[in-house]
C-alpha cells in the first residue's frame, strides 16, 4: 500500500496539528482520529458527503483533541464585539483554533466573497490593533484580514451544524503523553459506533446514512446531477472522501488489522475513481462506482467489530 502524500482539504486537522506543535501526530492521523472517514450521509437526500451520519468537525475535533491527551476551552456566541475581545485575550496568551468560519468570506482569498464558501478552520496568532493574523492552512500563512472582515467570516451564518457564531479552542494543555497508535486503538470503537450509524446529532429531514445515501446519490446520477451538486464533488468531497479513508486504511495497518485495512483502501480507490467519471460527466460510470461503494461500509464495520481486543 502506497500512502498518500499531498495536497487536500484537511483544514481542521492541519489547525490542531499547528496548535498542538511537537505534541502533535501528523494530520492524517489526526484526521482519523476524529472519526470522519467512517460513513457517508447525504443531508438533506441532497448534498453528499463523506463522513458519518450525524458527524461533523465540531464533533470531530472534540473527539481528538480528548484522544490525543489533551483539553482545551471552547466558547462560542455573544455579539461581534464580545467574539472580538475574547480572541483577543485568548491569542494574546497562545494561538487559538478558530472555526467555523465561512470559507467564502475570507477575503484574503482569490475569487472571494462568494456565497458558497462552506465551512473552514484556521489558526489566529493575533490580533495586532485593527488587524487579526493567522494561519490559514488553505495554503496561507500569516494571512491577515482587518478585525472586521474576520468577524464576518467567524459568524459562519452559512455553517449549519453549529448552534451559535464565533466558535474557537483556546487554552490548550497536554495532560498526558499519548502515542498515535495509542490514540487510534482508542478511538476504534467510535469508528464503528460511526459504521453503525450511531450518532445521536440532530440532522436535517431526509438524511440518508451508509450505504442508503450512497445508494440514493447512485440514483440521482442515473438522472443526472444537479450542476452544484456536481461541482461540491468535484471540488472538495471526492477529494476529501477519498484521503480519508486512504489515511483510515494507513492507520489499521499501523494497528495491524490487515481485513480492515484493505476495506478501506478499497474504498479510497473507489471514491478517487469517482473524480474521472464526474468531471467528464459520465454519469453512467459514477453510478456505477457508487453502488459498488454502497455496501463496503458495512463490510469495513464488521471487520472492525471482528477485530482482536
Amino acid at each position: 500500500m502506497t500512502h498518500y502524500i499531498g495536497s487536500g482539504p484537511y483544514c481542521y486537522a492541519n489547525s490542531l496539528a499547528m496548535i498542538l506543535g511537537e505534541a502533535a501526530p501528523p494530520p492524517a492521523v489526526i484526521e482519523v482520529l476524529t472519526g470522519s472517514p467512517f460513513g457517508f450521509e447525504l443531508i438533506g437526500g441532497t448534498l453528499p458527503l463523506f463522513d458519518p451520519y450525524g458527524w461533523d468537525p465540531d464533533l470531530g475535533l472534540d473527539a481528538a483533541i480528548a484522544l490525543l491527551g489533551a483539553r482545551c476551552v471552547r466558547t462560542a456566541g455573544g455579539t461581534a464585539d464580545e467574539a472580538e475581545e475574547r480572541l483577543r485575550e485568548a491569542s494574546a496568551q497562545g494561538p487559538v483554533l478558530v472555526g467555523p468560519v465561512d470559507m467564502g468570506l475570507l477575503l484574503h482569498q482569490p475569487g472571494t466573497p462568494t456565497a458558497d464558501g462552506g465551512d473552514h478552520f484556521v489558526v489566529v496568532l493575533e490580533v495586532e490593533g485593527s488587524m487579526v493574523v493567522f494561519h490559514d492552512p488553505h495554503g496561507h500563512p500569516y494571512a491577515t484580514l482587518p478585525v472586521a472582515d474576520f468577524l464576518a467570516a467567524w459568524e459562519a451564518k452559512t455553517v449549519g451544524y453549529v448552534d451559535a457564531p464565533y466558535v474557537m479552542r483556546a487554552g490548550f494543555v497536554q495532560e498526558r503523553k499519548v502515542t498515535p497508535e495509542e490514540a487510534l486503538r482508542q478511538s476504534l470503537p467510535d469508528a464503528e459506533r460511526w459504521l453503525a450509524g450511531g450518532g445521536d446529532q440532530p440532522v436535517p429531514p431526509g438524511t440518508l446514512g451508509g450505504a442508503a445515501g450512497v445508494e440514493a446519490l447512485a440514483a440521482q446520477a442515473d438522472g443526472g446531477l444537479d450542476v452544484g451538486i456536481r461541482g461540491f464533488l468535484a471540488h472538495f468531497a471526492i477529494r476529501v472522501g477519498a484521503r480519508r479513508l486512504a489515511d483510515a486504511a494507513h492507520c489499521l495497518d499501523l494497528l495491524r488489522l490487515p481485513d480492515a485495512a484493505a476495506v478501506a483502501s478499497g474504498q479510497s480507490r473507489l471514491v478517487g475513481g469517482l473524480q474521472h467519471p464526474l468531471v467528464t460527466g459520465d454519469d453512467r460510470a459514477l453510478a456505477d462506482g457508487l453502488r459498488r461503494l454502497a455496501p463496503s461500509y458495512e463490510r469495513l464495520r464488521t471487520a472492525l467489530a471482528s477485530r482482536v481486543a
